[in-house]
């Protein structure tokens, strides 16, 4: 059986922590920014986690 291969376009998006969960780069920072707070900005730059209902799928797709 050969190895899985990486999803790309996945692997540009998401990326694993340390303990195996997978975090992924916030919504609503890419255009329209000056009508957005500062705290609003910083905020969004932060990293969150994948919900339960996407690991499972991106799991697969991030070997």
């Amino acid at each position: 059986m050969p190895k899985m291969k990486t999803h790309r376009g996945a692997a540009k998006r998401f990326k694993r922590t340390g303990t195996g969960k997978i975090s992924r780069p916030q919504k609503n920072k890419r255009h329209i920014l000056t009508k957005k707070s500062s705290k609003r900005k910083r905020r969004l730059s932060a990293r969150v986690l994948v919900s339960p209902a996407n690991f499972k799928a991106l799991d697969q797709l991030l070997p």
